[in-house]
C-alpha cells in the first residue's frame, strides 16, 4: 500500500505495556500437535505462520460468507486508492443512519450532518464494525451520481482488488458485510492472504491495533468514543489486529495477528460459536510454541459487539 508497505516490519513496536500474560515456551512436543492446533472448533479456519512454518487450514479453501470481515476489503481499498486523502472531511447522511437502523448493523453512531475525516472513518469501521461508517467510505469513494450507483461502484472496486490480490475464491456484494442475495464470502486462506495486504498498511495498523479510541468530529463539538469488537486484542501478548465477524448466516468469524519479535503470524476464523477466541489464541500457541495464559478482555457496558 502506498500508505506504508514496510510497516508490518514495524507492527508491534508501540504494543500495549497493558498486556499481563507471559508466553511459555514449551518443548515442540508439547506445544504441537503433529498436525496441526488441535480441538478448533471452527467450521472454517487458516493459519499463516510466516516463512518460519508451514500453512495450516481446516476447510481453508471452502467458500463462506464473512460478515463484518468484510470491512477489511472495505478499508484496503480505501487506503490502497486513496492514502493521499485521509484529511478529506466527510459530512454524514441521514441516509447512513437510516442504513443501519433498516438493516439492524453494527454502527458507530455517527450523527447527520457531523463531519469527520477519512482517517477518523476507517476507526468507526474497524473499532465499533460501524456499517454506517462502511457506507460513508462507499458513498464517499464510490463512482456515479446517486448513492446506489456510487456504493455499487464502490463494491465492483472490492472485487476488482479482490482479483488484483489472486483472491480466487471471494466476491462481494456489499461494502459492510451485509449480503441481501448471498453473494458475500471467502475462504479462510484469501482472508489471511489479504489480512497479509492489509497488515502493509501503517495508518491500518495503527487503527486496528487500538483497544479504544475518541475522535472530535471537525465541525461541532462533538466527541465519539469507539471501543475496538477484537477482544484478542490486549488479552493475547503480541495481538496487533485485525477483524471480528458476526451474523446468523456466517456465525462468530475472526481475521486475526500476532507479533513477537520480528515475526507476524495471520490466523482466520469463520464460523466458530464454540469460541473464537479460544480458537485463535490455541492457533497462536501452536504457530510460537507457547502457552499463553489469556483473560480475555472485556468490553465497557453498552459497547457494540460483533
Amino acid at each position: 500500500m502506498r500508505d506504508g508497505r514496510g510497516a508490518a516490519r514495524r507492527w508491534g513496536a508501540a504494543l500495549t505495556a497493558s498486556t499481563a500474560a507471559v508466553a511459555v515456551t514449551l518443548p515442540t512436543a508439547t506445544a504441537e500437535a503433529a498436525d496441526g492446533p488441535a480441538g478448533i472448533g471452527a467450521k472454517g479456519a487458516y493459519l499463516d505462520r510466516g516463512p518460519d512454518g508451514k500453512p495450516w487450514g481446516k476447510a481453508a479453501d471452502t467458500r463462506r460468507p464473512t460478515a463484518s470481515t468484510t470491512k477489511i476489503m472495505t478499508a484496503v481499498v480505501v487506503l490502497d486508492d486513496h492514502a493521499g486523502e485521509l484529511d478529506r472531511q466527510i459530512a454524514i447522511k441521514q441516509s447512513y443512519r437510516d442504513w443501519v437502523a433498516r438493516k439492524q448493523a453494527s454502527t458507530a453512531d455517527l450523527r447527520t450532518g457531523d463531519k469527520l475525516t477519512v482517517r477518523q472513518l476507517l476507526y468507526a469501521l474497524m473499532l465499533p464494525s460501524g456499517c454506517d461508517a462502511a457506507y460513508a467510505l462507499a458513498d464517499t469513494f464510490g463512482s456515479g451520481g446517486t448513492e446506489e450507483e456510487r456504493t455499487n461502484s464502490f463494491i465492483t472496486k472490492m472485487n476488482d482488488k479482490a482479483g488484483e490480490l489472486g483472491l480466487r475464491n471471494t466476491h462481494y456484494d456489499s461494502f459492510d458485510g451485509i449480503s441481501a442475495q448471498g453473494g458475500n464470502y471467502s475462504t479462510p486462506r484469501d482472508l489471511a492472504k489479504l489480512a497479509r495486504h492489509a497488515m502493509g498498511s501503517s495508518t491500518l495498523g495503527t487503527v486496528m491495533k487500538a483497544t479504544s479510541t475518541q475522535q472530535k468530529a471537525t465541525n461541532v463539538n462533538r466527541l465519539y468514543t469507539w471501543y475496538n469488537t477484537n477482544k484478542l486484542l490486549g488479552s493475547y501478548q503480541g495481538v496487533v489486529g485485525l477483524k471480528t465477524g458476526t451474523t446468523q448466516a456466517a456465525g462468530p468469524c475472526l481475521v486475526f495477528a500476532a507479533r513477537r519479535g520480528a515475526r507476524d503470524v495471520v490466523g482466520v476464523i469463520l464460523n466458530d460459536p464454540a469460541g473464537r477466541y479460544p480458537d485463535a489464541a490455541k492457533m497462536l500457541d501452536y504457530a510460537f510454541r507457547t502457552r499463553t495464559p489469556m483473560k480475555l478482555r472485556q468490553l465497557p457496558s453498552g459497547a457494540h459487539e460483533d
